[in-house]
């Protein structure tokens, strides 16, 4: 089955990356959390994402607030997708980190989901698997049309 890691430069990110967990666990995909930070780890940071591939990975989701490295110092040293996960941060609400994640170099891309928005993370991780794995596809076809008919039951009174 496939899998997708999910690495955030703090155990304060948690709370923002847990939405996402629980749409991982939802669809049945395989994943781990590791907390690793670009400035307090690099060396660990580079050797995760250098071994990620041969280690099962197949998507890497990558929260960071503040400077926001963390995505694209994972980026540079594999060549899986990496999916940026903007954390808010307390003085500028995580535009700051929104800017870093999505300013990467050319040849170097970072995907980038709204500040916070996990769920939106693990949709795409998942999105991304289902080009190769059937069941996942059909999960998520039907995924999206549950949240449609959703959308069209809703009325105002």
């Amino acid at each position: 089955m496939p899998k997708v890691a999910i690495i955030m430069g703090s155990k304060k990110d948690w709370e923002y990356v847990e939405e996402g967990v629980k749409i991982l666990r939802e669809f049945g995909i395989e994943f781990e959390v590791k907390i690793l930070s670009a400035h307090r780890t690099p060396e660990q940071t580079f050797e995760f994402a250098k071994r990620a591939a041969d280690n099962g990975f197949e998507v890497i989701i990558a929260a960071a607030g503040l400077a926001a490295h963390l995505p694209g110092v994972i980026a540079s040293l594999t060549h899986l997708p990496v999916i940026g996960l903007p954390i808010p941060s307390k003085n500028l609400g995580g535009i700051d980190s929104l800017f870093s994640i999505v300013q990467m170099p050319s040849g170097i891309p970072v995907a980038t989901v709204g500040i916070g928005n996990s769920k939106n993370a693990a949709i795409l991780a998942i999105r991304i698997l289902s080009l190769k794995y059937e069941g996942l596809r059909q999960k998520l076809k039907s995924y999206m049309e549950k949240m449609k008919e959703e959308v069209l039951s809703e009325k105002i009174d």
